[in-house]
């Protein structure tokens, strides 16, 4: 045998050795993991059993209230006055609308910007 092809050998060899090296360590790391999982789970508090379940109110279940909500109004500014800063307006609340409309785009538009409606034409 020539010594280049004892040169190729010895470093096939070593790189077989290389990579089983490199499946063990993989292997090493997934077995860790499944045993960190477990005692990770282990330490956890047991599930609650059927009778410790949330139920529903005496009442039945909570419906969906549909109604159309309008805002209140910002103050104007006042003739001569200086505008309100965010800071200075309360909190602005909602009532209920007493139109029962539902509120509509115009038609041929998506209604937001860049939504991809053609627009008002």
């Amino acid at each position: 045998m020539s010594t280049a092809s004892m040169q190729l050998a010895a470093a096939s060899g070593l790189m077989s050795l290389v990579l089983f090296l490199v499946a063990l360590a993989v292997l090493a790391l997934l077995a860790g993991g499944f045993w960190l999982n477990s005692r990770v789970k282990y330490q956890e508090s047991p599930r609650p059993r059927p009778e410790e379940q949330p139920h529903l109110p005496p009442e039945g279940a909570v419906h969906e209230v549909r109604e159309n909500r309008e805002s209140q109004e910002v103050p104007k500014m006042p003739e001569g006055g200086r505008p309100l800063t965010p800071y200075e307006l309360s909190n602005i609340d909602t009532r209920p609308s007493a139109s029962k409309d539902r509120p509509r785009w115009s038609k041929g538009s998506s209604g937001s910007f860049g939504g991809g409606g053609l627009g008002a034409h």
